[in-house]
C-alpha cells in the first residue's frame, strides 16, 4: 500500500474521530446524554490512535506503542475501579495536568528530533523546524501552556486534597511582581528559543529556561487560590490543556489535535465563565486575589448563639406532614459518601406522595457538575435536579428543605457588603417553611465564615454523619 494511500486513509479516520469528538462533547452537556457522550469521545480517541498508526505505516518496532496502549488502558481501568466519587476532581486535576506535560513534551520532542540532532552550529529553531518562524513560536508556547497546566495542577490536586496549607491559599510576599517578572521571562524565552538561541548547546539551555519559568508559574499562579475557588481552577486549567493540546497539534501539523485541543479549550473557558458567574467574581478576582484568606476582612462576631438543633425523629415528622421538600447537597454527601442513602430517603417520601427535587448549585462540590455525577451515580432520575436559576423561586412555597453537607452555597451572608461572599448567588434554603441541616459540626466552609442560616428561626441542625442521619430519617418515615 503506497504512502499516498495511507495518508488518504488515515486523514478520512481523522475526520470521522474528529467529527466524534465534537458530537461526544455535545452530549456532555446534558446530564441524560453525558455517559453516550464519554463513551463516543473514547470511541474517537480510538479512531485517532488508528489513524495515527495507518499514517505512519510500516514501522520499526511497534513494542513501545503497543506497551504503552497497554499500560495506558489499565492504568485507566484501575484509576476507574478504585477512586472514589468523593475524589473525581482529584482525579480531573491529575488528567488536565498530564495533558499539559504531553503537550509540552511533544515540543520538546520536535525541537530533540528536528533540531538537536540534526547537530547545526549556525542555525535556529526558527531555521531547522518545519514550518519555519510560526512552528518555532508555537513550539514555545506549547511548552509554556503546557509546563503551567502541569504544576498548576498539580497543586490544585494536592489543595483538593487538603494536603498543602488545608487547602487555604498561600500568599506570598510580592507574588504580583514576582508573577510579572516571570511573565516577561517567558515571553523573552519564546523570541530566545525560537530565534536567538543557535546551536544544540544554546538550543538545549534556552529551552530547559522556557521549561522552568513556565513549571514555576504554574505553581505561583494556583498556590494564591482558595479551596473555594477550586471548581474555577480545576475548568480553567482544563481550558489550559486543550489550548496546550491545540498548539501541540501545530507543531506536529496533526488537524485532528487542533480541533480537539481548540474545542476543548474554548468549552474549558466558558465553564470557567459560568462558574465565575455562579459565584459573582471576575476570573482575575480568582487568580489574584486569594479567596479564602479573608486577609484584611472584618468578619466580625464570628459565634453562634442561637442555633436549634433536633433528631431524626423530629425531623421525619415534618417530612411526613410535607408537600414538597428540596434536597440541596454539598461537598459533605460525597464524603459521607450517602449519595444511595440520600436517594432511599427520597423514594421514601415520593410514596407518601411528597414532591421531591434537588437544588444544584453551580459551584457545590469541589468541581463543576460535581453534584450531578454524584448523584446520577446513585440512579437520581435526571429530571429531579434542578439547577439553581429555575428553583431557587420555588423555595419560598416549599414545606421543607434538607441540605445535606453543604454550607457557602446556602449561606445569606451573601447579603452583607463585609462578607467575604458578598453578592455571591445562592440558593435561596431560608426561604422555605422548614429548614433541616444536616451537618457533623458548626464548622465553617471554606469561605471560612459563620452561616447566618444556622441561626435562622425556621433552621434546625441535625448533628452527625450524613449517611447514618438520613438513614434514622427513613427508617422514621418508615415507621410513622
Amino acid at each position: 500500500m503506497s504512502a499516498d494511500l495511507l495518508k488518504n486513509i488515515a486523514f478520512r479516520v481523522y475526520i470521522t474521530s474528529t467529527i466524534c469528538f465534537i458530537l461526544g462533547l455535545k452530549k456532555t452537556t446534558k446530564v441524560s446524554t453525558a455517559r453516550a457522550g464519554n463513551r463516543l469521545s473514547a470511541f474517537a480517541m480510538l479512531l485517532a490512535i488508528l489513524g495515527t498508526l495507518i499514517e505512519l505505516g510500516i514501522v520499526d518496532d511497534y513494542r513501545w506503542i503497543v506497551g504503552g496502549l497497554v499500560a495506558g488502558s489499565l492504568i485507566g481501568a484501575l484509576m476507574a475501579k478504585r477512586v472514589e466519587m468523593t475524589e473525581i476532581p482529584e482525579l480531573v486535576a491529575l488528567l488536565n495536568g498530564l495533558g499539559g506535560a504531553s503537550s509540552a513534551l511533544v515540543a520538546l520532542s520536535v525541537v530533540w528530533a528536528e533540531v538537536i540532532e540534526v547537530g547545526a552550529t549556525d542555525q535556529t529553531v526558527a531555521a531547522l523546524v518545519t514550518g519555519g518562524a510560526a512552528s518555532a513560536v508555537t513550539i514555545a508556547l506549547s511548552i509554556i501552556v503546557g509546563g503551567i497546566t502541569f504544576t498548576g495542577s498539580v497543586l490544585a490536586l494536592l489543595k483538593l486534597k487538603e494536603k498543602l496549607n488545608k487547602g487555604a491559599p498561600i500568599m506570598l510576599p510580592g507574588r504580583h511582581v514576582i508573577n510579572a517578572v516571570l511573565l516577561l521571562g517567558a515571553i523573552a524565552g519564546i523570541g530566545h528559543l525560537g530565534f536567538m538561541a543557535v546551536g544544540p548547546d544554546s538550543i538545549i539551555v534556552s529551552a530547559l529556561v522556557v521549561t522552568a519559568i513556565s513549571l514555576v508559574l504554574g505553581v505561583l499562579l494556583v498556590i494564591p487560590i482558595g479551596g473555594a475557588d477550586m471548581p474555577v481552577v480545576v475548568s480553567l486549567l482544563n481550558s489550559y490543556s486543550g489550548i496546550a493540546a491545540a498548539m501541540a497539534g501545530f507543531v506536529i501539523n496533526s488537524p485532528l489535535l487542533i480541533v480537539v485541543g481548540a474545542t476543548v479549550g474554548a468549552a474549558g473557558l466558558i465553564l470557567t465563565q459560568i462558574m465565575c458567574v455562579a459565584m459573582n467574581r471576575s476570573l482575575l478576582n480568582v487568580l489574584v486575589g486569594g479567596f479564602g484568606s479573608n486577609e484584611g476582612v472584618d468578619l466580625g462576631d464570628q459565634e453562634y448563639h442561637s442555633v436549634t438543633s433536633c433528631g431524626a425523629e423530629e425531623a421525619a415528622m415534618v417530612l411526613d406532614a410535607a408537600e414538597s421538600v428540596i434536597i440541596i447537597p454539598g461537598y459533605g454527601l460525597a464524603v459521607a459518601q450517602a449519595q444511595h442513602t440520600c436517594r432511599e430517603l427520597a423514594d421514601e417520601m415520593i410514596k407518601r406522595g411528597t414532591k421531591v427535587t434537588y437544588a444544584i448549585h453551580p459551584v457545590a462540590g469541589r468541581m463543576p457538575g460535581h453534584m450531578n455525577v454524584l448523584l446520577a451515580e446513585a440512579d437520581v432520575p435526571y429530571e429531579q435536579l434542578i439547577e439553581m436559576d429555575q428553583i431557587n423561586g420555588e423555595f419560598k412555597n416549599t414545606d421543607a428543605v434538607i441540605v445535606v453537607g453543604a454550607n457557602d452555597v446556602v449561606n445569606p451572608a451573601n447579603t452583607d457588603p463585609k462578607s467575604p461572599i458578598f453578592g455571591m448567588p445562592i440558593l435561596n434554603a431560608h426561604e422555605a417553611r422548614s429548614v433541616f441541616i444536616i451537618k457533623r459540626s458548626l464548622s465553617p466552609g471554606y469561605a471560612g465564615i459563620k452561616n447566618e442560616l444556622f441561626e435562622y428561626p425556621n433552621a434546625m441542625m441535625i448533628y452527625g454523619d450524613a449517611k447514618k442521619v438520613m438513614q434514622q430519617m427513613t427508617t422514621e418515615l418508615k415507621e410513622i
